[in-house]
């Protein structure tokens, strides 16, 4: 289809044929806010969902039952595992799931739909979710070509959910599976907190950071907001710009350490503005003269091992906090060069960087088993079940990728139903259940699939019975014409 008539059709223009970026009419400016509230995310989807939903419904097809199912053809690299996050945002986004008059009123106007059946309108006008969900619970350790979560609902419905789910669950399972591998490499003792609000990719990605950060193993958030939504302490110390404006005004690095302290008895104090051993020097003084009592100081720049073992001479008592880009690597060779340090902060590498590449994809329609058989993209069809099994000490032995009917065969069940005809049936979780889960997930885990660099990749065994059911599924594509 030449693509003049591509962009005429979404209301769009090609300028030039030198210039093949495509200028497409906008809307009248709202200036609304862009801040997401539930009552509209039934719109928070990517367009394609709704001209797709549309389709169907101009061709009767749209209350069939449809099964898609969540998960990762690999894990990122240098990732052994995964750590399933996000359901719960899921859980939250089916249950409000609506279309508001004025959003209906919004997609009306963009002339995108002018073609649509009219049972469309009504369609959304009444939407509710009304399917089933199964999923692996939140911290549940999980490998490529597991499906973290399967939505079995009316095709229009499973259909519009994809763009939410995947952006819930991948995020959050890179931010959970970065989190529980700190945790596993540090160790019970350390504290971890999470600092990353300012890099992340939006305020609302900041607030599913903070949440995966503590689910996978860190223990607290410097986001306030998050951490009062989540029902946590917030944890933080200073900038250099207090230490800075206050040595500035009020006469050195030590006078405003205790103006800080004035109002914050004991708080954490980040020494590293000037010259960090000098600071840590004149801090034992006053602590040696009674003047002063602490309960931790912050490097976040520097030579960390050198600095933290001068500075852990000069305080033996007081906790040492570490931050500055910090990431698994960088945190194995600081306690690989036997750094004296007692908690990290982590940001711009716990909550940015590369992604976790989820894909949703329909897996059966109408009780027809229905596969993606593609080169390099293709897909085991079937609504499945993940089917593990533990040695006799209760570690990791081996995952079973199968079909729901088969038989467990001494092996556990990982996906659970979560919600029923639209139902939520168990309450949501908290936080401490999750992140133990998580822990007890990673600690089942052999040393290579734990290992911070270079780990294998494993991949779950495939039945007999999906093996069959795919070369049925395989053949029967390539018979039809």
């Amino acid at each position: 289809m030449p693509i003049a008539h591509i962009a005429r059709r979404f209301g769009c223009t090609v300028p030039t044929k030198a210039n093949l970026l495509l200028k497409c009419d906008r809307l009248p400016m709202t200036d609304q806010p862009l801040i997401l509230d539930t009552s509209e995310y039934g719109l928070l989807t990517d367009l394609y969902q709704l001209t797709m939903a549309a389709c169907y419904v101009g061709e009767g097809l749209e209350q069939r039952r449809a099964s898609f199912e969540v998960f990762c053809r690999n894990t990122p690299d240098g990732y052994g595992y995964l750590v399933a996050m996000g359901l719960a945002q899921v859980v939250d986004y089916l249950q409000h799931f609506s279309f508001g008059a004025a959003q209906i009123s919004s997609l009306k106007a963009s002339g995108i739909f002018d073609h649509a059946p009219d049972a469309f309108w009504s369609l959304l006008a009444e939407a509710r979710f009304t399917g089933d969900v199964w999923a692996v619970p939140e911290g549940t350790v999980v490998f490529p070509n597991e499906p973290l979560l399967r939505i079995e609902a009316p095709l229009w419905q499973a259909q519009i959910i994809e763009t939410y789910a995947l952006n819930a669950l991948n995020y959050q399972t890179l931010i959970a599976t970065r989190a529980a591998r700190l945790r596993d490499l540090t160790g019970p003792k350390a504290a971890l907190l999470e600092f990353g609000t300012r890099r992340a990719f939006s305020p609302q990605g900041s607030m599913w950071a903070a949440r995966a950060a503590i689910a996978g193993g860190l223990d607290a958030t410097s986001n306030v907001l998050a951490a009062m939504k989540l029902g946590r302490k917030p944890s933080g110390t200073m900038a250099h710009a207090l230490v800075m404006a206050l040595s500035a005004l009020e006469g050195s690095e030590q006078q405003a350490f205790t103006s800080f302290h004035r109002y914050f008895p004991k708080a954490p104090l980040l020494i590293d503005t000037f010259d960090s051993v000098a600071a840590a020097r004149s801090l034992a003084q006053r602590i040696q003269a009674g003047e002063l009592e602490l309960d931790g100081v912050r490097l976040d720049s520097g030579d960390l091992v050198e600095l933290s073992k001068e500075v852990r001479s000069l305080l033996p008592g007081v906790p040492i906090i570490v931050s500055g880009d910090l990431n698994e690597a960088k945190v194995k060779a600081l306690i690989d060069a036997g750094a004296c340090i007692d908690g990290y902060g982590f940001g711009t590498k716990l909550v940015t960087g590369a992604p976790v590449n989820g894909v949703y994809k329909l897996v059966e329609i109408d009780g027809i088993p229905t596969m993606k058989a593609s080169s390099g993209k293709s897909t085991y069809p079937g609504r499945k079940q993940i089917f593990r099994s533990f040695a006799p000490d209760g570690t990791f032995e081996g995952d079973r990728l199968g079909l729901m009917t088969e038989d467990p065969a001494n092996a556990t069940p990982l996906l659970e139903l979560i919600m029923q005809d639209g139902q939520l049936l168990t309450p949501p979780e908290s936080l401490d259940a999750i992140a133990q889960r998580t822990a007890a997930n990673v600690h089942q885990l052999p040393a290579n699939l734990r290992a911070i660099a270079n780990p294998p990749t494993y991949f779950p065994t495939i039945s007999t019975a999906l093996q069959t059911l795919t070369d049925q599924t395989l053949h029967r594509i390539h018979k039809t014409p």
